[in-house]
């Protein structure tokens, strides 16, 4: 039996994944977290086979999730599940040591798929996603916001979504001055001058939420 760590902020999308590993009689849900500490604090005190993460929940950052989790159980797999699209963060994923990427669109089959898949050891990657891999192993120029930091990365497609500095802050747990700083670096990173010039770069590549 195949026992699973779901993590996301949202009760419905929770629930929703419940229902599909219902579907499945060799696996069940052990334990569910809406924010980053409650994952951290769970994967400590409850067995558990694989952790279904998502890309963005309140507390510490993904990155910061997915570092801590491989530091002390090393052997756990994480896939990650994101309503973003998969050739802007699931290239990122792969690399920060997550298992496997899924977007939250899939459908149930392929979900159990991926699951059966990092709980046995081995990584789900898409076909298309393995091409993304190849093509950033082979490029000699990534696209800028590539550099960006997972956080800053959140703050340019929640600025790209029409949410103001204070809104930001709000959801993310931060002070609007320390969103403001983010701001700043990613303008830096992106090599554009000014906020409306990074928001047209967040548009034309999808970054949007």
């Amino acid at each position: 039996m195949i026992r699973l760590l779901v993590a996301d902020d949202h009760p419905i999308v929770r629930q929703g994944i419940k229902n599909m590993i219902l579907e499945n009689s060799d696996m069940h849900i052990a334990a569910e977290a809406a924010d980053g500490h409650a994952v951290l604090e769970l994967v400590g005190t409850t067995p558990v086979d694989a952790v279904l993460l998502d890309i963005s929940m309140p507390g510490p950052g993904f990155p910061e999730v997915l570092r801590a989790i491989r530091e002390r159980h090393p052997g756990l797999p994480i896939l990650v599940l994101s309503v973003y699209a998969e050739r802007d963060h699931g290239v990122r994923s792969i690399r920060l040591g997550a298992a496997g990427f899924l977007q939250k669109d899939c459908p149930p089959e392929e979900l159990a798929t991926a699951i059966r898949r990092v709980a046995s050891g081995r990584r789900y990657i898409s076909e298309s996603l393995a091409e993304q891999l190849a093509a950033v192993v082979g490029a000699d120029q990534r696209p800028k916001h590539e550099a960006l930091s997972e956080r800053e990365l959140r703050v340019l497609c929640m600025a790209a979504s029409g949410l103001s500095v204070k809104q930001i802050a709000i959801d993310l747990g931060l002070s609007p001055k320390t969103v403001s700083t983010f701001r700043s670096r990613i303008l830096k990173k992106l090599g554009v001058a000014s906020h409306a010039e990074a928001m047209r770069y967040a548009l034309l590549h999808g970054l949007a939420d």
